[in-house]
Parts: structure tokens; sequence; C-alpha cells
């Protein structure tokens, strides 16, 4: 029999992912020895037993094979929850391509120790009477702070050392001597920190009959996958704690995804005020320190519910029953970063591992998940009304150019502007969502037609209010000029539109209004979002502007008009996806507006009017779109009807990136077998960070083939030596390049 072996991880700390160690797997264990085992080894010159993780298993030997320790024996007894969270970073690779290391590192996402939080309480050793023996010798000598923090010491028992430090005036000598009397003995606590804090009010969950079919089919069924489609408004969120109280009373645990930090704040408190500090946050927010004690706690039972985006689906809970992906649709799911995964096939992935449910909910579901229902690999369920009574918001849409015909020259329609108006008279608020964030698009030369361009990436500058313009995607920054630099005129002008430019409108036409922004540029530090958020909760500001950020899942009841600007901004970009954002976007948006006792209204301005993505948007009427869009993607043979795959093909030399994207199309096209292959093709944006972009896509029917492919690849580079350019392998990619 040919000998196997296995690549075992010794200590799983972040700085170590690389670093494995290959041990030859024994006859005897070659059929229970798999991906994610705990192993026993021997470990070092003293070959001292150790415990192990295979992360890989091949019939490579790296060294001389007589030279190449034994396992000794799978560890049975050990906790089991790294081997599922490590069987999980095997399925990430395979499918999506990168190295285990990399799979890991998703995986393992938080394993460097930080120091811990401790407090030291002062306690009295001795007795009352000794004590003050000892305070009267203190008198004596003229000893008077040792005297004073005796007789608290006497008073009260014990006192944490900061009180004694701050309030007491007592210094640290003085505590130390008495610590070395034997007087005062130090207690050390060390406690995790707890990133979700404050009181709530408590409350428990009133469902009606609706929402109550959706938990009680969710909860008895035997099927591991369900889809929610409800109609924003229809209370998805009340569906979600009952299933997951229902979870913990049986002992387990669960996941809920959210897909922006900017939703964590009005969510962690809904949740909070069921469950209180069972639930915990993890977002890339968070401290070093913050994330480490998330996980820790998560791995001790001291929470059980763990809310956040994409990277807290690995938390490591030991009886995982339930995963909850909350506005499943969200693009935000799929990882930019290599492995290029998504967060709601790898959820799906690991409830399989652990024996637990998923439950995906949207208003809006991917047209991928809802064709998975409807062709029964999910179960779906509905939620068709308004869960506390109200009715959807009555929608309009104006024509823009119909606006710019009849003199009105300004960013908002006459409609919009009457309404605002309206809400401020009435002490209602107004949320104003434009997908574009600054001040405008562009700044170009109305003589010679000069836009200014960033000299890293092949994209136009935006303006911002503080006179810089900026690269969207890389970060550079220059300042702007009132003279062309090409020819000379004083012609320089901003086109397009922007948050900025919102806000700055909306400040002149209402001055007494208060307004709040919420984008990129106001939620850089840690706590701008929930800054934000509850303040306009709390009614401080009249009127929110923002970008998608302010239209996923939040619940303001005394918001009356959603004002949506430039519709169609999503509507034509070089993405198969297109007409889907763009419903989505503006399903959501219009979905903010009357949740409360209030009617609201919704104004969408486009210069499409007509477009299918707008109109039915306007009606809330998914399954129409829906009815439309897969049409089109089966005509098209685009995903779920077909995957596909990118290959990105990226370096400093254009010459360089296209022979090679050039070379590895023809060596995959004389492999391809049923697959279809398109390319090589430069991306839309041509140029990233002073490297060059290139593209080879992929479309198969049967996603294995398509991972076949992904090996030949590697195999293909790794043969090669392929060197100064860098490939990534994107499966089913959720935007354009």
């Amino acid at each position: 029999m040919d000998r196997r072996f296995a690549d075992i991880i010794i200590d799983i700390t972040h700085e170590k992912l690389d670093r494995t160690f290959q041990y030859i797997i024994p006859d005897e264990l070659l059929d229970t020895v798999k991906i994610g085992s705990v192993v026993s080894v021997p470990f070092g010159r003293g070959n001292k037993e150790t415990k192990g993780y295979v992360i890989n298993i091949t019939d490579k030997p790296e060294f001389d094979v007589n030279k190449t320790k034994s396992i000794l024996r799978i560890d049975v007894g050990s906790d089991n929850s790294q081997t599922k969270l490590i069987e999980l970073a095997a399925f990430i690779k395979q499918t999506y391509g990168g190295t285990m290391s990399q799979a890991l590192r998703c995986v393992l996402p938080v394993k460097t120790k930080t120091k811990p939080i401790e407090s030291i309480i002062l306690k009295l050793s001795i007795s009352e009477e000794d004590a003050k023996a000892l305070i009267f010798e203190s008198e004596r000598k003229n000893a008077k702070a040792r005297a004073r923090f005796l007789r608290e010491l006497i008073d009260v028992k014990e006192i944490p050392q900061n009180i004694v430090l701050q309030k007491l005036n007592i210094g640290r000598q003085t505590i130390n001597k008495l610590v070395e009397m034997g007087v005062v003995e130090k207690i050390v606590i060390s406690s995790y920190r707890n990133p979700v804090s404050g009181d709530v009010s408590k409350y428990d969950v009133v469902l009606n009959d609706e929402q109550r079919q959706v938990v009680d089919a969710i909860d008895k069924s035997e099927r591991k996958v369900h889809l929610v489609h409800g109609v924003t408004g229809s209370g998805k969120t009340e569906v979600y704690i009952e299933l997951i109280d229902r979870v913990i009373k049986e002992g387990g645990e669960a996941i809920v995804l959210i897909p922006e930090i900017a939703l964590t704040y009005q969510t962690v408190m809904r949740f909070r005020r069921k469950f209180n500090d069972l639930v915990s946050i993890i977002n890339s927010k968070l401290s070093q320190g913050e994330k480490y004690d998330q996980f820790e706690r998560a791995k001790n039972g001291e929470v059980k519910i763990i809310i956040g985006p994409r990277s807290a689906l690995f938390t490591p809970f030991k009886n995982l029953k339930l995963i909850i992906i909350d506005e499943e649709h969200e693009r935000t799911y799929k990882s930019e970063q290599v492995p290029k995964y998504h967060a709601r096939d790898v959820a799906i992935k690991r409830a399989e591992l652990e024996g637990a449910k998923v439950v995906l909910g949207s208003a809006t579901p991917s047209i991928e998940s809802y064709y998975h229902a409807l062709g029964g690999e999910f179960v779906l369920h509905e939620l068709s009304n308004r869960a506390n009574g109200a009715t959807l918001s009555d929608v309009s849409i104006v024509d823009m150019r119909d606006e710019l015909k009849s003199g009105n020259k300004l960013m908002f329609s006459r409609k919009l502007l009457s309404l605002m108006e309206d809400r401020l008279s009435k002490k209602e608020q107004t949320m104003i969502f434009i997908n574009r964030r600054g001040y405008a698009s562009f700044v170009s030369c109305r003589s010679c037609g000069f836009v200014y361009k960033c000299p890293h990436c092949d994209v136009a500058l935006k303006y911002h209010t503080n006179g810089k313009l900026i690269c969207h995607y890389c970060g550079y920054e220059t300042a702007t000029s009132k003279i062309c630099p090409e020819c000379g005129s004083k012609y320089i002008k901003t086109f397009g539109t922007g948050t900025q430019r919102v806000e700055g409108e909306i400040n002149k036409l209402f001055p007494n209004a208060k307004t709040l922004r919420m984008d990129f540029d106001t939620t850089r530090k840690k706590g701008d979002y929930e800054k934000i958020l509850s303040a306009f909760a709390n009614g401080e500001a009249d009127i929110l502007i923002g970008t998608q950020m302010i239209v996923k899942g939040h619940d303001f009841a005394n918001v009356t008009l959603v004002g949506i600007i430039a519709a169609d901004l999503s509507l034509y970009a070089q993405d198969f996806r297109a007409s889907e954002t763009t419903f989505e976007l503006l399903t959501q948006a219009a979905g903010r507006a009357g949740r409360g006792s209030k009617k609201g209204e919704v104004v969408i301005q486009t210069y499409d009017p007509d477009n299918y993505s707008i109109t039915l948007s306007k009606k809330q009427d998914y399954k129409a779109f829906y009815n439309q869009e897969i049409a089109y993607r089966k005509l098209l043979k685009y995903p779920p009807i077909y995957n596909m795959a990118v290959i990105l093909i990226t370096g400093e030399d254009e010459d360089v990136v296209f022979n090679n994207a050039k070379l590895i199309f023809d060596y995959l096209d004389g492999r391809k077998g049923d697959s279809e292959l398109f390319g090589p093709t430069w991306a839309n944006i041509k140029m990233l960070n002073d490297n060059y972009r290139c593209l080879i896509y992929l479309k198969d029917e049967n996603v294995d083939n398509l991972s076949e492919m992904n090996d030949i690849l590697e195999r293909y580079v790794e043969d090669k030596d392929i060197k100064n350019i860098n490939i990534q392998y994107d499966l089913i990619p959720m935007s354009g390049y």
C-alpha cells in the first residue's frame, strides 16, 4: 500500500498557521485520519507527545521518508470545535481557491492572545483588634495615610485598589508595605472585555399568527436550510428572536449575521432586550483584545448569541444549533479577499458539520436563494404583511427629465421638496438616500475635457467639500485647482453628486432643519455608527442623509418620508446583477418609511422611470421581478442557471499581465471539458493600486467542473513557477470587475 502523509499544525495560533510538520499516517489509521482530525504526534528532539491538527493529506513526502515520524493516535476525546472549523477551512479552500493557510486565517481569525483586564481588590487579612492596634501605632508614628486606609478596611472589609489610589489618595508604597507585612491581601480578578453594555428594558416577543406559523414550521422541520421572504417591516427579527429563544432553552447557541456594521447597534439592542448578557458582537471596529475576549466568552459558554458581519460566522461555539443570515441578499456577505468565499454557502456547510439549521431572511432575496427555494433545495416561508398592521408606504416615481423641462435644475424634485417641508412642519423624520459619497462624481475642464484621474487607478477622482480630490479605491488624495493643468483655462467644474453635496443643498434649502450624514467618511472611527444612529433614533435630527448603509434593516418609527436621489446610479454598472442590485436598494430604501403608526411616503427620482427594476420596486413586487430577472439569466447563462468564475490576473507590467493571461487561457482551453471560457479581457477598471487587471471568465452548469478548472490552474502556476503577477480565483463573483 502507498504511503500517505499528513500535514499537521502543532499549535493553532495566528502566527503559526503557515508552519506545518509532515507525519506518516500509519496503515491502521488510514481510514480514520482526515482533515480536521486531532492527533497525538511525537514532536521535537525529545519526541514529546504533542497534540496537533491535520490540515492536509497527501501522497507526496516533503522529506526523506526514513526520517519522517508517524502519527501516534487520533485523540477521540478532544474538543471537536476546532476540528470542525478546520474541516470548514478545507471546504473553503477546495471551493473558493487560495491556500489552506489563507482559509485557516478566515475560520481562526483571532488567535493572538492579548493582556486580560485585571482589577485588584484589597482585603484586610488580620483581625479587627489587630488592625485597630496597628492604627494606634501608625498614628503615633505619624503614618496618617496608613491609619486612614486601615480605618476604611475595618468599615467595608474589601476595597478596589483603584478607589484606594484615586479617592482615598493612598500611595502604592503604603499599599505594598501593608501587603508585605501580611496585613492586607491583594486579590487579582481577571475579566473579559465586553463591547456590549448599557441597561435595556426587558420585553417578551409577541408573535402574530403569520410569524408564529413560520417559527413553528422551521422549528419542527427536519430540513436544514430555510428562506424567510418577508416584506419590509413584516417582523423577521421577531421570528429570529423566537427561534433563538427555543434553541437556547434546549442548550444550543446561535450566530446572527448582519451585512453592515451600521446595523450592529440597533440589532444588538433588540436582541439584548430579550437575552441581556447572553448576547455579544464581533466586528472589525473592535480592538484585538475585545475580539479575542468575545471568542473566549463564546468558547466558554458565557455568551450564547454572537451578532456581527461575515467574520462572526466563525465563532467557536461548542453547541451551535442555529445560523441566521439577515438581509441575505447583500453583497457584503462575499469576501473580497482570497479566499473569496460567500458567507451563505459557508454557513450552510458549517451547519452541516455542526448539525445546525440555517435561516436566510430578506424582503428581496438573492436570485440564487429564491431559485434554490423554488427548486426545493431550501424551504420557503412567506411573511406577506407588516407585523404591526401598518401598510406599505405610498411610492411615487419622478422622471427627472420632466423636472428639467419644467425649469427645475435642483437635484430634488418639486414633489420631494414639498413632502420634506411637510414632514419638517409635522416634526416627522426624513431619510435621503444616494448611493455615492463625496461632493461630486468627478472634476472636469469644460474647455478641453480634461478629467482629474487617480495616478494609481484607472478611475476619476471624487471631489470632497474639504477641497480634496480623493480616489475611493486606493485612498490617493490631492488638492483641487482652479486652473486646468492641461490647457490652463479657468473652466474647471464639478459634475455629478454625492452625499456631501446633497447635505449641503439640504442645509441651504432648509436652514432650520437638523441634518446628519452617514457614509464612509463620517463612520471611520469606532463608535461613529452608534453615535449617528442613536442621535437620529432619539429625534436629535430631522433628516438623515446617507449611502446604502442607511437603508439596510434600520427601524425608525418616526420616519415617514424616504427620498431616493438618482435611483438609476447602480442600474448601468457593467455587472449582470445591476438590475437586481437596483431593485434591492430601492425596495429596501422604500421599506424604511412608515414602519410605525404613521403612514409613509417614498419618492424615487430617476431618469429611467420605465425600467422594470424601478417600476416593480414601487410595488415591492419581488415575485414579478424574479420572474423577469430569471428569464434574462436563463437566456444569457448567468448564475444561478449556470455557475460562473473569474480568474483575475494582476501585475505592474501591462504586457506581462496580458501575455500571461493569454498563456493561462490557452492552457485551460485545452483542458476545459464542458466548461465555457471567455477572454482574456481587460477589467472595467483596468488599473487599481498601480496594478493592471486582466480577466478570464468560466461558465459551467456543474460547479465541480469549475473547481476542477481551478485545480488545473493551481497546478499550472506551481509547475511554471510564475512570478511578477498575482492570480486570484473568484467563484460566483458578486460584482463586476
